[in-house]
């Protein structure tokens, strides 16, 4: 099966690598002005993993046109864009994969919305999500994932010809649980940082149980299956979002409380302003979620911050 890759970074390289090692014929499109592709050009290599020479490098975004899927793995942000793009370059008959979590700030939308809004008709949006790094993947450490469409046909296709020893996928059935719970895990992983930077990481145990549960009632509140929170797609994920040394989202949150800058991409970040729309627009109340975002947004410290959500009314657990 022919397929393109868009997004060079950490997650698309590794989905390319992956894609190409069982088996399918796999093209990795970057910007011609990107520095992760000019070095793959070079070297052929980042600093996780190397490509074989099997697969095929490309800044040509005309590519696509000759693949049967197309994987998107880019700053979730960036998604409008990107699909006005393709849009314009008359791509049709396509399945779209979409590998970023994320939410869009300003309008609070899901990015299977986005990518089914802007794409012709005639082509077909799933997203695979769940947990997993590229360091371990690269290892052979093997782990579950979950891919989900509304499309029943495209879910079973794509399981089938993506599924191997490395990963195991699940069929999702609720896209809106997996992609708002998907999206919510990084900002659950900025708090697990903080809890990280202030010596608080005792408070994990609670911050997984009770984040879960905020994010439960918000995709109840979209028309969502809550228990796709407890699933792969948020609860399942939060070993690698909340524990990792490797999670960029919980790195964000451990530097900020130390004064220090990170440099790379942390989702939750944008997420999170995503969340509070959500919020106000349905009605559920998000504690943590508010707490990362008034330390990010609102000039917060992150210990008043955390005290703050331990003073919050007696209640009951459930």
């Amino acid at each position: 099966m022919k397929i393109t890759v868009i997004g060079c970074g950490r997650w698309g390289s590794f989905i390319a690598w992956y894609l190409d090692h069982i088996g399918h014929e796999v093209s990795l499109y970057g910007r011609e002005g990107s520095a992760n592709m000019q070095r793959f050009m070079a070297e052929r290599r980042n600093d996780y993993i190397e490509l074989p020479e099997s697969l095929k490098l490309t800044t040509d975004i005309n590519s696509v046109l000759d693949s049967e899927v197309v994987v998107i793995s880019i700053g979730s942000q960036n998604l409008e864009k990107l699909i006005e793009q393709l849009a314009q370059l008359g791509v049709c008959d396509k399945i779209f994969v979409l590998c970023m979590k994320g939410i869009e700030m300003g309008t609070g939308r899901r990015l299977s919305e986005i990518a089914t809004a802007g794409l012709d008709s005639s082509n077909r949006v799933a997203v695979w999500i769940g947990p997993g790094h590229v360091q371990e993947f690269y290892k052979g450490v093997p782990n579950c994932m979950v891919i989900d469409s509304p499309d029943e046909d495209v879910k079973s296709f794509l399981v089938e010809k993506f599924s191997s020893e490395l990963i195991r996928f699940y069929y999702g059935a609720d896209l809106i649980g997996n992609e708002v719970g998907a999206a919510a895990k990084n900002v659950i992983g900025i708090a697990a940082g903080i809890l990280d930077g202030l010596g608080l990481s005792t408070l994990k145990g609670a911050l997984m149980s009770r984040g879960t549960r905020e994010i439960a009632r918000l995709i109840a509140a979209m028309g969502g299956n809550q228990l796709s929170a407890y699933g792969l797609c948020h609860l399942g994920d939060y070993e690698a979002t909340v524990f990792s040394q490797f999670s960029h989202n919980r790195r964000y949150g451990e530097m900020l409380v130390h004064g220090e800058r990170y440099g790379k991409l942390a989702e939750g970040c944008y997420t999170v302003k995503a969340l509070m729309l959500l919020s106000e627009r349905y009605g559920v109340e998000l504690p943590i979620c508010s707490a990362v975002n008034d330390v990010l947004y609102n000039g917060a410290e992150p210990k008043e911050a955390i005290a703050a959500l331990f003073t919050r009314s007696l209640k009951q657990e459930f």
